[in-house]
């Protein structure tokens, strides 16, 4: 495989896929709804290190002097998964445990530690998901709390009544993700790291495979109702160059149907692979339209 292309489609229902610093839904200055790329890779990594697979950049937590928790440093990190790191580390041999995380092996890395000034572009580059969904409403939701608020306990004010919070979510959004596939980003590295193979054939499937699941299979409070409802994957032995796909990708609001025809007058020669969740999402296209979840 020497490049390839895709969309991945997300379906929130009653749900905040991704929330701004407010609690609302991530929105550009004139109020288009998007999710963020960091949105999107956080249930893959999820996913990766639920299956047993290293990951390096993921929240983790270490137990501070005081007692508390607080989260690691990324020397931390590096050192939970392999070993001592110190100035005297050789660079090689932080790149090739770098490279043997699977979310480095995708999506690239930055490591500013100890010596060490690592910068290392993805093979796999997502973009921002822009709502294409309509009729999106911001839905607020006011939450009884069974606890009364423990500053006024603590101020002696009368607490006759426990707390109120908000849950806010959208009714209905359907976010659309381009991402892009390139392997020969990690050439340089093939001739300073002994055995290093770069961006495999194997490594497009493990990352196919979480772009069709990862989503679906993360249920948080805020999260549940969020869903995998498409992938497109557009593979290419040859040099190929395009634009982001999911620019090109029409939605019919009304009919929840996907539509590819300007994708397919495009892509021209190429291995492609279409998914879908069917009983949710039509998808007006030639090729065959494959069960998301199988």
């Amino acid at each position: 495989m020497k490049r390839a292309y895709g969309v991945i489609g997300i379906r929130a229902i009653m749900s905040n896929w991704n929330a701004d610093f407010t609690g609302r839904p991530k929105s550009t200055s004139d109020g288009e709804i998007f999710g963020s790329d960091k949105a999107l890779k956080y249930p893959v990594k999820r996913m990766w290190a639920d299956e047993g697979k290293k990951v390096m950049y993921f929240k983790s937590y270490i137990e501070d002097k005081d007692g508390s928790l607080r989260p690691k440093t990324l020397k931390e990190r590096y050192e939970e998964l392999f070993g001592k790191l110190d100035k005297k580390t050789p660079t090689k041999e932080v790149l090739k445990n770098l490279f043997s995380c699977i979310d480095v092996k995708n999506f690239g890395a930055t490591f500013a530690e100890e010596g060490q000034n690592i910068s290392i572009t993805g093979a796999v580059q997502i973009g921002q998901g822009f709502n294409k969904f309509e009729n999106t409403n911001v839905e607020i939701q006011d939450i009884l709390s069974p606890f009364s608020d423990g500053k006024k306990v603590k101020a002696g004010e009368d607490v006759n009544q426990s707390t109120l919070g908000t849950k806010i979510m959208v009714d209905e959004a359907h976010y659309f993700y381009g991402f892009s596939v390139n392997p020969r980003n990690y050439d340089e590295y093939k001739s300073v790291l002994d055995d290093f193979k770069g961006y495999t054939k194997e490594d497009f499937k493990e990352f196919k495979k979480a772009a069709r699941f990862a989503v679906t299979r993360f249920a948080t409070n805020s999260k549940f109702g969020c869903d995998n409802e498409f992938a497109l994957f557009v593979e290419y032995e040859s040099e190929k160059y395009l634009p982001d796909l999911s620019e090109y990708i029409k939605f019919d609001s009304e009919k929840r149907e996907i539509d590819l025809s300007d994708i397919e007058e495009l892509v021209g020669e190429a291995k492609v692979e279409v998914n879908a969740d069917t009983k949710k999402v039509k998808v007006k296209t030639k090729w065959e339209i494959k069960n998301i979840y199988q």
